[in-house]
């Protein structure tokens, strides 16, 4: 498939996606976002693909909207055709919980929506040169993409008022103190290590990592213990009947690695 705005690639079991607007520092646009969901649906139906890196090309991992396209639209009097066009698109945040595994190797600028859009991915590994921000009240407008819940989940409801309140941009030591990333890794590592921690993900039985990221999600607001196990319990019957549990039980009796993926 011929891209524009971003490149990929395939290591092993990981596909990689790179956004490449480096010269407007990977500035969101229909166009870029459109080639990013199709790749990722694409990845998700190949059995050859386990997990995902999304990464940024340049000095920017993502940041943030254009605002020279807000302009243009507020110059056309269109400024609400972006929020219906994306009303009548699939969320990213449903999209993220559907898909694979999602990695993101955040390389530098990681600026309002270009931050909300690695929440709901599953791991966050930080360039130690990037800078991360939830902009949104420095431009007028309010966080995101479900942003005001999720974030609070993931670093808590005091660190996340004080990043949507003060519009701040941290560093990434910062951001790994309060759990924003995960790891901080040296820059010319960063997009080496992401994709070595996707590789340990993909090798794993990918029935499994769907089911375990619908357990997540289905009981991150969840406050019936009984309900969580419930669902806990039939994942686990489920996981039970496929053949990749067989493999699992005959390579540990074998003393060899399973071989989730063979067909």
């Amino acid at each position: 498939m011929t891209h524009e705005m971003i490149i990929t690639e395939q290591q092993g079991r990981v596909g990689i996606i790179t956004f490449n607007r480096p010269e407007r520092m990977n500035s969101l646009h229909p166009t870029m976002m459109g080639e990013i969901r199709a790749q990722i649906d694409e990845w998700n139906s190949d059995h050859g693909v386990g997990a995902i890196v999304l990464t940024g090309a340049g000095r920017a991992f993502c940041s943030g909207a254009d605002i020279g396209g807000w302009q243009r639209n507020i110059e056309a009097g269109e400024q609400g055709e972006e929020t219906r066009r994306r009303a009548e698109e699939e969320s990213w945040v449903l999209l993220c919980q559907r898909s694979k595994p999602l990695i993101c190797a955040i390389n530098g600028a990681s600026i309002g929506a270009g931050l909300t859009i690695t929440l709901p991915c599953d791991v966050r590994i930080a360039s130690d040169q990037a800078r991360l921000s939830m902009r949104f009240v420095r431009v007028g407008v309010l966080p995101e993409l479900a942003s005001t819940h999720i974030l609070a989940h993931i670093v808590g409801q005091g660190q996340a008022l004080e990043l949507m309140l003060s519009g701040r941009i941290i560093d990434s030591e910062e951001a790994g103190r309060i759990g924003l990333v995960n790891r901080v890794v040296p820059h010319d590592k960063l997009v080496e290590q992401a994709v070595a921690i996707a590789q340990e993900i993909a090798f794993n039985p990918t029935d499994s990592l769907f089911a375990i990221k619908k357990l997540a999600w289905q009981n991150l607001a969840e406050g019936d213990i009984t309900t969580i196990q419930g669902r806990e319990r039939a994942e686990f019957a489920a996981a039970l009947a496929r053949p990749t549990f067989k493999e699992a039980v005959s390579a540990f009796l074998e003393k060899r690695q399973p071989d989730f993926h063979k067909r």
